[in-house]
């Protein structure tokens, strides 16, 4: 019996493929089904459907757009980074490509699942308006007053991802939600999406949990200036120019403030000596890294720019070894991964019945017959 044959307009395959950055070679070494991948492009050959089921999956797109007499117009996500330009963005792996259209996705369900319009009041990014001249102390206070979160109860958390958790949900209470993911490219910590009305932050769940903090509210203040950002430690083949340059600069110095204000970090050194075991006592009491701390040390002219980079190195082998490797019970990592908010908003629509099964296992990006299992392991960590 002859394997049936998928009818397929190549030009479709070509552009799903290039919009996340794939070349031929490249996807035919991610699959072996998809060796002729070349073929399928110059009508030599056709897919079968497990191999067009595979695509979708892969390219991130539904299998019937295969059959489109045309592609269609993929959202142009690059434009709205005012940081990267186009040889930037060109540079940017699969990986993240794909996970860049997987929040895009996210960003329209929370828009779905709100009837349009944030339940947040007031948005923090409507309610700041900061520009790169402005004061780091003076934009991190009025960020940690919009957040709502005292140096004393960041101070009584007792561990960093107690931490975390505090800080998402703080976000979430003024219209920022924090996604995460195996991104799998260890150069590549996070990004944010602006958006006028559900603007979100995406995250390495692979990094330490102190990076994870840090890397949201570098994004946080991406989306501050008014723009999608990405927060990356790979160094482009083209330099990014002087200007975006400055703005992760500035985003950098934010975070960092935002985390340890100037005043509190001086009140704690207090006529102490600015060691790499100060830096330490101090990260946990911040719940931050240790490198941001004595990188503030570094800014204050407290450590010479040698001992700050020996610390950094040393600390950098260390967090390399204990990042996570995946893994663990499967619901718990979907709690993690999507947050325990956007969960809770996709039930409820649920049991409101203004969305069925199938919708919110989509919204969930699980299938339907885990919904049950999950919501028992949602219902038993917030216990």
């Amino acid at each position: 019996m002859a394997i049936e044959r998928m009818p397929i307009t190549k030009e479709v395959l070509t552009s799903a493929r290039e919009r996340l950055g794939y070349t031929q070679e490249a996807l035919a070494r991610k699959r072996s089904e998809f060796k002729s991948i070349a073929d399928w492009e110059s009508g030599v050959s056709k897919p079968t459907y497990r191999q067009l089921e595979l695509l979708a999956k892969d390219l991130w797109v539904p299998v019937a757009i295969f059959f489109f007499p045309e592609p269609p117009q993929f959202p142009e996500i690059e434009k709205s980074f005012r940081t990267i330009g186009s040889q930037q963005f060109a540079e940017i792996p699969p990986r993240i490509r794909l996970l860049l259209h997987k929040a895009r996705a996210f960003q329209i369900g929370l828009s779905e699942l709100n009837d349009g319009q944030n339940p947040a009041r007031p948005m923090i990014t409507r309610k700041l308006a900061f520009s790169l001249s402005d004061s780091a102390a003076d934009m991190a206070a009025q960020v940690r007053a919009m957040l709502d979160v005292s140096l004393d109860e960041q101070f009584d958390w007792p561990d960093e991802d107690t931490a975390l958790k505090a800080w998402r949900k703080a976000f979430y209470r003024v219209g920022v939600t924090v996604f995460k993911d195996a991104f799998r490219e260890e150069r590549y910590c996070g990004f944010s999406l602006y958006d006028d009305e559900f603007p979100l932050i995406y995250v390495n769940n692979s990094n330490t949990k102190t990076r994870q903090i840090f890397t949201i509210f570098h994004e946080l203040a991406h989306l501050l200036f008014k723009t999608s950002g990405i927060d990356t430690d790979y160094v482009f083949q083209h330099p990014l120019p002087d200007d975006k340059q400055q703005i992760e600069a500035t985003c950098n110095r934010l975070a960092a403030e935002i985390l340890v204000p100037f005043d509190a970090l001086t009140a704690e050194v207090h006529q102490q000596h600015a060691t790499k075991a100060l830096a330490e006592t101090l990260a946990r009491k911040f719940s931050v890294s240790r490198e941001v701390v004595f990188r503030k040390f570094l800014d204050r002219g407290l450590v010479s720019a040698a001992t700050y980079e020996a610390a950094k190195n040393e600390w950098d082998s260390q967090d390399k070894a204990r990042r996570g490797n995946g893994g663990g019970n499967f619901y718990r990592t979907r709690i993690a991964y999507l947050g325990e908010e956007y969960i809770g908003l996709a039930l409820k629509r649920y049991y409101q019945d203004r969305i069925d099964e199938e919708e919110l296992a989509d919204y969930l990006a699980i299938k339907p017959k885990q919904i049950e299992q999950l919501e028992d392991t949602l219902l038993e960590a917030s216990r």
